[in-house]
């Protein structure tokens, strides 16, 4: 599928740029004009930018180990929607981007606008939220156990944020679809099936797979692929809902309260217990399949695609130049800003 790595594998090839592993973990493919790694410091305008996220995430960290999980759906809010612009972060206007249903229970918002005001503190008006967001997201990843990867630099914040242009899918759309969902923002099978590893950690909220546990497809049965044991087991963390009370559940209980980045969520899928249903159809088609089971005996591999493919996503549709701005207030335009 385009890709070369250290260590030949059928489906899953990497490109490196000059080690097989650490920062180095990432595409060949150029990022767009104007994204430079260390731009902060080759431009000198904020030279320690980079060392100033990376100490605020590992506070984060220390006290909450969630924010990698929070912090990677936050990326992935951001970046699908309108392009890498920070518009997710902004609160601006009746209706943002973050009051979406599809985005109930985005978190790593305080982390995000802790770090905004370090470095405010230190670079007025220098390091955009986008940069922000995708910087911390690859030092949170990194303190999981995932990989170091490069960030490439230089992104201006978008102006605008509505809740109507998010158009992230279902949990529970066909794997055709969400297919074509990725491939729609430059993104490949591969690509597909490696971020959605990032589901090896974090929580979703009961009222996403009640479907899958009592009512797929309308049939008023379970998901006949799931495993019977583990159905039971989510039956009792999620009973059919009588009010409005929505208990969550960890997407991989081996990482579970631990949020550690590993390629368990791999082999649960292969044991048939995935918990959301997007997870577990990786097994119905042929390439996503062999990918999954690559990956679930490939711990390296698995963490070499999933630098490649942030990088790739970190990429797509990124505001550079006049086309957008450095916000002083991730929440708030600088026009919206009335401080």
């Amino acid at each position: 599928m385009g890709r070369i790595m250290c260590v030949a594998f059928p489906l899953v090839a990497l490109a490196v740029v000059s080690m097989c592993y650490g920062m180095a973990d990432a595409a060949v493919k150029p990022p767009p004009p104007n994204l430079r790694w260390h731009y902060y410091k080759i431009t000198n305008t904020c030279r320690d930018a980079e060392e100033y996220v990376r100490h605020e995430v590992n506070l984060f960290w220390e006290h909450d180990r969630s924010i990698t999980a929070k912090l990677l759906r936050l990326v992935y809010a951001d970046c699908f929607v309108t392009g890498c612009d920070a518009s997710i972060l902004l609160d601006e206007g009746p209706n943002p981007e973050k009051k979406a249903s599809q985005n109930r229970g985005l978190g790593g918002f305080v982390a995000i606008n802790k770090i905004k005001t370090v470095l405010e503190s230190r670079c007025p008006g220098i390091v955009s939220c986008a940069d922000i967001l995708h910087l911390a997201t690859r030092d949170a990843v990194h303190l999981a156990g995932g990989p170091a990867y490069p960030v490439f630099t230089g992104r201006k914040d978008g102006m605008q944020s509505n809740a109507a242009s998010v158009d992230l899918p279902s949990p529970s759309i066909s794997l055709q679809k969400v297919l074509e969902y990725f491939e729609s923002r430059g993104l490949n099978e591969v690509d597909m099936t490696t971020l959605l590893g990032a589901h090896t950690m974090g929580q979703t909220h009961c009222s996403f797979i009640v479907d899958r546990l009592y009512n797929y497809s309308g049939s008023k049965k379970p998901d006949p692929s799931m495993n019977a044991s583990w159905l039971e087991t989510l039956r009792k963390l999620c009973p059919p809902r009588k009010n409005r009370h929505d208990p969550l559940v960890y997407l991989n209980p081996e990482s579970g309260s631990s949020y550690n980045f590993t390629e368990s969520y791999y082999r649960r899928i292969l044991s048939h217990e995935a918990v959301l249903g997007v997870d577990q159809q990786l097994l119905n088609g042929d390439d996503t399949k062999q990918i999954t089971a690559e990956f679930a005996i490939g711990f390296e591999d698995f963490r070499k695609s999933f630098a490649e493919s942030m990088y790739k996503m970190g990429n797509f549709k990124v505001l550079i130049g006049n086309q957008g701005e450095i916000r002083r207030d991730c929440r708030y335009t600088n026009k919206g800003n009335s401080n």
